[in-house]
């Protein structure tokens, strides 16, 4: 399940374009003709669709945390919804995989947003951006319960940690390219990440090494 539609409205079209050239120049860099120009409309007919380039920016990061949530909990009915068939419980292996499968859809699709999130997320108004948080904690809080169920002896803050840790992970994706002339390609950079981020979950089941390892380079 991917966080993109197949066939983009012409709403869909502006905020892909808006996103590409607020990340590319900043938010302040990009005017409304210049958006309009992207998707072959003048700037004047933007407002249409938007009130200005702040309620444009409000949408992509508003849409992109509610898409993310949704599409994690779409995964978890899917997960319940076949449990409830074979009449056990939910795989939560397959389900974590499922949830850092759709995170990575993301962080390949939408690598602008990343940028955007990272440098503009301070200019929404309060209460955009208070939604955004709660969205996001919701996401993070949706991907703890599943960790915990594949790694129930991990308490819940350092399950949350790895959480936040994998995200930063498959978010670094507006960076993969920065030193080598771009991404390696979708499948081997896909690979690669869902090899790192299940590396990183599958550490928590080695909760005694990983301590031990930890207090070594503690010790003077």
């Amino acid at each position: 399940m991917s966080t993109r539609t197949a066939a983009p409205t012409r709403r869909e079209q502006i905020l892909k374009q808006a996103a590409r050239l607020f990340a590319e120049r900043g938010f302040h860099g990009v005017g409304v003709d210049e958006i309009g120009a992207a998707v072959g409309i003048s700037g004047p007919g933007l407002y249409r669709h938007f009130a200005g380039k702040d309620a444009m920016l409000a949408e992509l990061l508003v849409g992109i945390s509610g898409r993310l949530l949704d599409g994690g909990r779409l995964r978890v009915r899917e997960a319940d919804g076949a449990a409830g068939v074979t009449g056990e419980g939910r795989d939560p292996a397959a389900l974590l995989a499922s949830l850092i499968d759709g995170h990575i859809d993301f962080a390949l699709d939408d690598r602008p947003l990343i940028t955007l999130h990272d440098r503009e997320l301070d200019r929404l108004r309060d209460s955009d951006r208070k939604l955004v948080r709660q969205l996001q904690r919701q996401y993070v809080e949706l991907w703890v319960t599943v960790v915990r169920e594949l790694y129930p002896r991990v308490p819940e803050a350092q399950a949350r940690g790895a959480v936040h840790a994998v995200f930063g992970l498959l978010n670094s994706t507006p960076h993969l390219g920065s030193y080598g002339g771009g991404l390696p390609g979708r499948a081997k950079t896909e690979a690669l990440l869902r090899r790192l981020a299940h590396g990183a979950f599958a550490a928590l089941g080695d909760e005694g090494a990983v301590g031990d390892e930890a207090e070594r380079f503690r010790r003077p």
